[in-house]
């Protein structure tokens, strides 16, 4: 349904964000885990070799992912550089003779590692900051490429890695773009990123308010059901009123891709869209586990989604950028189109 039928893909004539939005809602209906995890992500790292790499890139690269027969990761986040990617400090040496980068450095939290057949990776070329990174496809099977799995908080089978590049040399060849602009090639990929994440999210936060209703609707207390007290239709009137606000967030974005706005100019309604959603996602589900009580604190019975979903929480709220550093990187932004 995302890629082009050049790549093998299935995507209509008239494809546009909402499709996408249909897409990674539905695939969270299964109510969080791993298996959004490669699935998603070769949808993020994808698209940098797609757009910006040279055509003998996108012919080894792009048809196998689409139909399913290879993968590919994005390998950006480093043990000391999360959201502030400027930083990165895994280094791509240029050899004298032009024809390879050796790279060597270590790359964190890198979703669906062990599965990934290439990884989009962040690397420095360059000086300091923004200006000196750019982006390489590194094979997975180049000698001094090793991965590690991470165990998460969330969810043991979403593949999460630890990367370690040890003098791995590359061919000039899989340069993605042009060498000193991997970081817009990343922020503009990022507002993609984000967007998914938020859909997902927003799913999954309802998941939490559904699970919450059918439990009120049969669970009894002091001679009633739950949904019958007052306190109880607050916490479940709260909850929809959250997910419904940001629901229409999310189709707004939608519409604001699906209407040709430059991603460029997306950064900041994606920034607020993703932390919008894990706010909600985290308070639906902690209202969600009140409202189950002991039975939401153990991984079966009734409760064992809305245990495994609050599990999840974090690992919506981090990524992609946390919360923090997305709520900062709106206003500097609102500020810049303001010229203050």
């Amino acid at each position: 349904v995302l890629y082009p039928r050049e790549w093998g893909g299935t995507r209509p004539d008239d494809f546009d964000a909402f499709h996408e939005l249909i897409l990674w809602d539905e695939l969270a209906r299964v109510g969080g885990g791993g298996v959004l995890g490669q699935m998603s992500i070769n949808s993020m790292a994808l698209p940098p070799v797609m757009d910006f790499g040279p055509q003998d890139m996108r012919d080894l690269v792009c048809r196998p992912v689409v139909t399913g027969k290879k993968n590919i990761s994005l390998a950006i986040s480093e043990p000391t550089a999360g959201s502030d990617v400027a930083q990165i400090q895994c280094t791509a040496e240029k050899s004298a003779d032009g024809k390879t980068y050796k790279v060597s450095g270590q790359k964190k939290w890198i979703t669906g590692g062990l599965m990934a057949d290439w990884f989009t990776t962040a690397v420095r070329t360059g000086g300091t900051g923004m200006g000196g990174i750019s982006l390489l496809l590194i094979d997975r099977a180049l000698p001094g490429v090793s991965v590690r799995k991470m165990q998460t908080q969330f969810d043991n089978s979403h593949n999460t890695t630890m990367v370690t590049l040890e003098d791995v040399v590359v061919p000039v060849e899989c340069l993605i773009g042009q060498e000193g602009r991997g970081f817009k090639y990343i922020v503009e990929n990022f507002n993609h990123e984000r967007f998914l994440i938020a859909t997902a999210t927003t799913r999954e936060a309802r998941l939490c308010y559904e699970e919450a209703v059918k439990h009120a609707l049969t669970r009894r207390t002091f001679g009633q059901r739950l949904i019958e007290h007052q306190l109880i239709r607050f916490k479940l009137a709260e909850m929809v009123r959250a997910i419904e606000a940001t629901q229409d967030m999310v189709e707004r974005v939608a519409f604001q891709f699906a209407s040709g706005v430059p991603t460029s100019r997306l950064g900041g309604a994606c920034a607020l869209l993703k932390v919008q959603a894990s706010k909600t996602f985290e308070f639906a589900a902690r209202e969600a586990s009140q409202i189950f009580g002991g039975s939401s604190i153990v991984k079966e019975g009734k409760g064992k989604l809305v245990e495994r979903l609050y599990r999840g929480v974090r690992a919506t709220a981090i990524p992609g950028g946390s919360e923090e550093i997305l709520l900062d990187m709106a206003m500097r932004e609102a500020m810049r189109s303001a010229k203050l």
